[in-house]
C-alpha cells in the first residue's frame, strides 16, 4: 500500500503535541492584528494564543486571509516529491474558500504527478471539530485503512460530528454578521449567551439563548446528552478562547453525566478566534447526527 500523508490547516486548532502524536501535517494560516501580520502554527511560534486574546480584549481587531492556490501547491508538492499520496481535510467550505483553493491546487499538481493521489475532503467542520475529525482519521490510518477506505469512512461520518458552542461576548459575532448590532447590545446588557452549532452543510447556526455563563455551559452538555453516541468513539474535544477554567468546568460536568473515555481540551487559535472572540467554549463529539 502506498503511503499517504494526512494534511489539515491551523483552523483545526490542534496542539503541536497532538500533531506530533498522530503524525499529520498542518498548513499555517495568516492573520493580522495591531497592524502586524502573523502565521498561526500549532506551536504558536509567532504569537502566543493568550497574547492574541489579550489584544482582542484591549479592543484590537484581527483580520484573517484565505490560503491561495499557490500556497497549497507549495505545501503539497514536497510531499508528492517524496512519493506520498495526500489526504487533505479542510475547514468547512461554508465558512471559507480554503477547500476550493485546495481543489485548484490538486488539479494543477496532478498534471505533474500523474501517478499520485490527492484527495481533498470538505470536513464541513470548524475549529477543534475539524481537529477531532483529523484526529479520528489519523487513528483510522494507524489501524491500517488505506486512503480510499479512509475517505469512505470520512464521507460516512462527517455528518455525525457534532459542534455546539457558546460565546462570552456577542461583539465578535456581530462583526461577522451572525447577530445584529441591536441583539448584541441587548444580549450583552442582559447577560444573554447564544448557543450555536454547525449544521450538515457546515454553516454556523444560532439555536437558542440562555441567561448566564454557567447555564450556557450546561446547555452544551444537554445538547451532547441528546445525541452523543459512545459507540462512535469516546474521545471528546473542548475548545476554548483563553478560558481554561470554563473549559475544565464543562469537562467535569460531562464526566459526571456521560460515558466518556477521553476529553481533550485545546485552545481556539487566532484564525477562528478572530471571529468568535475571547471566552468562546466549543464542544465537539460524535453523535447520531448534528
Amino acid at each position: 500500500m502506498k503511503n499517504y500523508v494526512i494534511i489539515t490547516e491551523s483552523t483545526a486548532d490542534i496542539s503541536q503535541d497532538m500533531v506530533d502524536e498522530i503524525g499529520v501535517k498542518v498548513m499555517p494560516l495568516a492573520f493580522e492584528i495591531s497592524g502586524k501580520s502573523y502565521m498561526h502554527y500549532p506551536d504558536t511560534r509567532e504569537l502566543g494564543i493568550h497574547e492574541f486574546y489579550q489584544q482582542l480584549r484591549k479592543g484590537e481587531k484581527s483580520v484573517t486571509s484565505l490560503i491561495n492556490t499557490e500556497a497549497f501547491m507549495e505545501f503539497f508538492e514536497p510531499i508528492l516529491k517524496e512519493g506520498n499520496d495526500i489526504l487533505y481535510i479542510s475547514f468547512s467550505s461554508a465558512l471559507s474558500g480554503t477547500y476550493n483553493s485546495s481543489l485548484l491546487a490538486r488539479e494543477e499538481l496532478l498534471e505533474r504527478y500523474k501517478d499520485s493521489k490527492i484527495v481533498c475532503v470538505d470536513s464541513k467542520a470548524a475549529s477543534a471539530g475539524e481537529g477531532l475529525l483529523v484526529y479520528s482519521a489519523a487513528k483510522k490510518k494507524e489501524e491500517g485503512l488505506d486512503i480510499e477506505e479512509l475517505v469512505d469512512w470520512l464521507e460516512k461520518n462527517i455528518h455525525k460530528l457534532c459542534h455546539w458552542f457558546t460565546v462570552d461576548d456577542l461583539y465578535h459575532l456581530k462583526r461577522g454578521g451572525r447577530v445584529s448590532a441591536i441583539s448584541a447590545g441587548i444580549g450583552t446588557a442582559l447577560n444573554v449567551k447564544p448557543i450555536l452549532h454547525v449544521d450538515d452543510e457546515g454553516y454556523l447556526i444560532p439555536m437558542e439563548k440562555v441567561r448566564g455563563r454557567k447555564k450556557s455551559l450546561h446547555a452544551l452538555l444537554e445538547h451532547m446528552a441528546d445525541t452523543y453516541n459512545p459507540s462512535m468513539g469516546q474521545t471528546v474535544f473542548i475548545g476554548h478562547g483563553d478560558s481554561i477554567e470554563d473549559a475544565e468546568y464543562l469537562a467535569n460536568i460531562i464526566r459526571e453525566k456521560l460515558e466518556v473515555k477521553e476529553i481533550v481540551i485545546t485552545q481556539i487559535g487566532p484564525v477562528v478566534g478572530s471571529h468568535s472572540g475571547p471566552g468562546t467554549i466549543a464542544l465537539f463529539f460524535f453523535g447520531t447526527g448534528r
